[in-house]
């Protein structure tokens, strides 16, 4: 029943017209996906993770992404793989249950509109997960929807 909460598309991070990556998120996870140019040899790839900063590139060359994170990560618990032509990062959040409206510090906002609809499936998700007998996949919420990380006395981590 938790896949029917899950993201059901990703959001699009562009700059300058351009899609830089797409991402979503789950109440422990980030994930950023980077489709990867051509004719680059993988090994060439690297990924640094830091709680508060995130650095993408090509070795010898200067960085794709080099930016601050919106919240602080736990490291050792973050990782980065190749999959495909993907440049996959899964990011675990230090705080479980909050709802990230982008990845980049003060870069790519999701809209009102589009935060909120995130906020309100985390919420089933966190629902779904303390309640795993029951189906919250067509629930819905009338009005404003509580943060997952601090309704009711808060969100437990694991």
């Amino acid at each position: 029943m938790a896949e029917k909460l899950a993201p059901e598309k990703r959001h699009s991070f562009v700059h300058n017209g351009q899609k830089v990556f797409e991402w979503d998120q789950t109440l422990e996870e980030l994930n950023i996906y980077i489709t990867l140019p051509e004719n680059v040899p993988k090994k060439l790839f690297y990924c640094k993770i830091e709680s508060k900063h995130l650095e993408v590139g090509i070795k010898g060359n200067p960085p794709y992404l080099n930016h601050d994170l919106m919240n602080p990560v736990k490291t050792d618990c973050s990782f980065w793989t190749l999959e495909d032509d993907i440049l996959h990062v899964t990011l675990q959040k230090r705080d479980k249950g909050q709802t990230w409206s982008s990845p980049i510090l003060g870069q790519g906002q999701l809209d009102p509109y589009a935060s909120d609809l995130e906020q309100k499936r985390l919420m089933l998700q966190r629902f779904q997960e303390e309640n795993p007998g029951f189906d919250f996949s067509q629930a819905q919420f009338s009005g404003n929807c509580p943060d997952p990380k601090t309704f009711m006395g808060g969100i437990g981590s694991t």
